[in-house]
């Protein structure tokens, strides 16, 4: 261990309040949105631009309405991360916000869908809250690789949604 936890959080101040990033990230799909939206609302589609899921299980009987749950469970490396979506707002074909909770870290995601000329353009607002010292100092010291997480998520899904390019045959 390079730094002691008293060094950082004398030289870093982490608060026992939970730390909050934000930050918004879009890319535009050549598909109409209706086409769009139903490739992103089946389950089945998510293993080909969500890279290292491993599994999911609807943990409600009303999959895709407001309240709904659903496990997501990922491997990435070595480290496996289990967590579940809420769904908050379904007002599909315009938007739909869901919260992500796993160990550390509560993601609450609103999702934006604009039809373009044919295209859709997918805006997402994310938000992270993150609890317990190792996830706070992870969201101070490594935003970028959350922004990019993000942005990369939406390039997959663009991948798949326009030429079948499934992250499983990478």
């Amino acid at each position: 261990q390079i730094f002691s936890r008293r060094f950082l959080q004398r030289n870093y101040y982490i608060s026992a309040k939970p730390h909050k990033m934000k930050y918004t990230t879009e890319i535009v799909v050549d598909l109409p949105r209706d086409e769009f939206v139903k490739k992103l609302d089946d389950p089945e589609n998510m293993k080909h631009w969500q890279r290292g899921l491993v599994g999911y299980e609807q943990l409600s009987k009303n999959p895709g309405q407001d309240g709904a749950q659903m496990s997501l469970s990922f491997k990435m490396g070595n480290r496996k991360m289990d967590m579940v979506e809420t769904i908050i707002k379904n007002n599909l074909p315009e938007e739909m916000y869901t919260i992500y909770d796993t160990k550390g870290v509560h993601n609450i995601q609103k999702n934006y869908f604009k039809e373009e000329d044919g295209k859709t353009r997918w805006i997402s607002e994310s938000e992270f809250q993150f609890s317990g010292f190792g996830m706070k100092l992870m969201g101070l010291l490594m935003p970028r690789a959350f922004k990019k997480q993000s942005k990369k998520y939406m390039e997959d899904f663009k991948a798949f949604a326009e030429n079948g390019t499934s992250v499983q045959d990478i």
